[in-house]
């Protein structure tokens, strides 16, 4: 509080703040030491002389307080100003601890003199630790030391012969130049290091800009591609469905951009410290064995056998983050089936109750590539690390999978483990403890229905593709592009559902719903879908304050938005009906 008291006054420019703050932090220490030199010289001067000294010691010390307390209140903008404030702050307790000197030199026939210079550079040597940064303070604390050195071989100058007193002065004058030295040596060194820490401290608020500007980015990149992509898939599921067999292959490179979109997000939220994990309810064994029917077909393509060993073992419902545990599962299965040209991919599953409500579960991918070296092994979880430029231009990939799937491994409370050997192929482990969940009541199938629902984005090719999306159902849903416009119709039409895109110019979607709620109309509380590129947990936390709710990630995938919609409906009704 006194330092930062100096600083709005400017009174620190001088460095007299730090040097009071200190002296105020080793008074209690400066105050028992007295005491004890106080103790010591009662045998040979007697309790008067050697408590009398101490309690002029320990004015000296109060008044070093209130001065120093008082007098860096005020602005200390001129050299003469920090000069006066430094004398009168430091020098009465310079002159009070110095005064032991001529009294110990003359005191004490045999040990006086040795006593007298130790106290003298013991002085010297707290200044020295003290005075840091202040010149100032170290000058005006220090005057009186080296007043008492001088003087010291005068004292004798009538018993002494010439020679040794002008031996002493010499000795004495080269004493101060050492303590000046030195404390001019330290001085440069803290400069040194101060330079260094202000150096680091810019390098790393530069690299915490960078890194925030590049996830900014990063986040921006992906919002736009993700409506190109939802417009890819919507495309692709309604060219499949009319019986066009390129439909399939359209979806399977529109997921394919996608999961090279999401590693560079995942990547970015990693190195921010803004990946988080969330924990639902959800069958486990059920979404480790349909990420494996997944990659059956491309298994199949490249003449390879796919195993599931002990899925009796894994348990069923537990809680966790599908999401994440189907993303590592899949970076992994990929893995073993890019690098492996015959043979099988194993995946090797394990579960075991942990006696307190949870499971310890394994998820083993066994391959039979051609292993990695101890060099490839240490690089493998690098960023953008692949095993070379061989690799990179014959199987592709950003060479993110594995280390992401690793930290989210640890974000779970896990780990994700590789052994391997050239030659002998390569085997990834993933271990994560889950609580055990219960299984929910099962669901029917949703049923298409009649519906009102309002599209409400700006980019036309999203509306087009939610319209493709939401055709099998029978629903053709009337459009806005913009909130504008959107809360224009709301105020006169009933709705059943809105689906409303989160990101859009001038207004949002969650400023858009903070109005329809606010409004009074035949939409006040019609169920509002958002549909959004980033599909965070704090993301649709702020969808539901504005009250939304229900949520859809870009790219949409159609079962996820004929769940959404089934939800709405339910809990909605049916307004255009009523």
């Amino acid at each position: 509080m006194l330092a930062q008291a100096a600083n709005q006054s400017g009174a620190d420019r001088f460095g007299l703040a730090a040097v009071v703050a200190t002296r105020r932090k080793h008074m209690p220490i400066r105050l028992m030491t007295a005491v004890g030199v106080a103790a010591g010289l009662q045998i040979t001067f007697g309790w008067t002389w050697s408590w009398g000294w101490a309690a002029l010691y320990a004015m000296a010390q109060g008044l070093d307080h209130f001065t120093g307390t008082e007098l860096l209140k005020h602005r200390i903008d001129t050299p003469f100003k920090a000069a006066r404030a430094a004398l009168i702050t430091f020098l009465p307790s310079s002159i009070a601890f110095g005064a032991l000197a001529p009294v110990l030199w003359q005191g004490i026939d045999r040990y006086g003199p040795a006593l007298a210079m130790i106290v003298i550079a013991t002085a010297m040597t707290n200044l020295i630790a003290i005075c840091r940064g202040s010149r100032i303070a170290f000058a005006a604390g220090g005057l009186p030391y080296g007043l008492y050195l001088l003087v010291l071989p005068l004292l004798d100058i009538s018993t002494a012969p010439g020679p040794l007193v002008s031996t002493m002065m010499i000795a004495v004058g080269l004493v101060i130049l050492n303590i000046i030295g030195a404390w001019l040596t330290t001085e440069e060194a803290r400069k040194i290091s101060d330079d260094a820490r202000a150096e680091a401290e810019l390098r790393r608020t530069e690299a915490e800009e960078a890194t925030r500007a590049k996830s900014a980015w990063v986040a921006m990149i992906s919002h736009e591609l993700r409506t190109p992509i939802s417009a890819i898939l919507a495309g692709a599921a309604d060219t499949e469905r009319a019986g066009h067999p390129q439909g399939r292959l359209i979806g399977e490179a529109g997921r394919m951009m996608t999961t090279l979109l999401d590693d560079m997000l995942d990547l970015s939220k990693l190195e921010a410290g803004r990946m988080s994990v969330e924990a639902v309810d959800f069958d486990l064994r059920t979404a480790v064995v349909d990420a494996v029917r997944a990659w059956r077909p491309q298994a199949r393509a490249k003449g390879l056998r796919m195993r599931i060993r002990g899925a009796r073992h894994l348990p069923g419902w537990v809680s966790g983050d599908p999401t994440r545990i189907r993303q590592v599962v899949n970076n992994l299965l990929s893995n073993a089936l890019k690098f492996t040209k015959e043979g099988c991919v194993t995946l090797q599953l394990g579960g075991q109750q942990t006696g307190e409500g949870a499971y310890a579960v394994t998820i083993a991918v066994d391959d039979t590539g051609p292993g990695m070296t101890p060099q490839q092994l240490d690089r493998l979880f690098l960023p953008f690390e692949q095993l070379g430029a061989h690799t990179a231009r014959t199987h592709g990939g950003t060479g993110l999978g594995l280390m992401i799937s690793r930290e989210l491994a640890r974000l779970m409370g896990g780990d994700l483990a590789v052994v391997s050997a050239p030659g002998e192929g390569a085997v990834f482990t993933l271990s994560l403890t889950l609580p055990a969940a219960e299984a929910p009541a099962v669901v029917q199938a949703p049923q298409a229905v009649e519906a009102r629902v309002l599209v409400v984005d700006d980019h036309a090719v999203n509306r087009q593709a939610i319209g493709l999306v939401l055709a099998p159902l029978g629903i053709v849903p009337e459009t806005a592009a913009s909130a504008e416009e959107a809360l224009e119709r709301l105020a006169l039409e009933a709705f059943d559902v809105v689906l409303m895109d989160v990101y859009m110019p001038d207004m949002d979607g969650r400023e858009a719903t903070r109005q329809l709620r606010a409004m009074k109309g035949p939409n006040q509380t019609v169920p509002v879908v958002a549909i959004t590129a980033s599909a965070t947990a704090r993301d649709w936390e702020a969808c539901l304050a504005a009250g939304m709710t229900g949520h859809v990630a870009k790219p949409i995938e159609p079962a996820q938005l004929y769940a959404a919609l089934e939800v709405a409906l339910s809990s909605g009704g049916r307004r255009a009906a009523a």
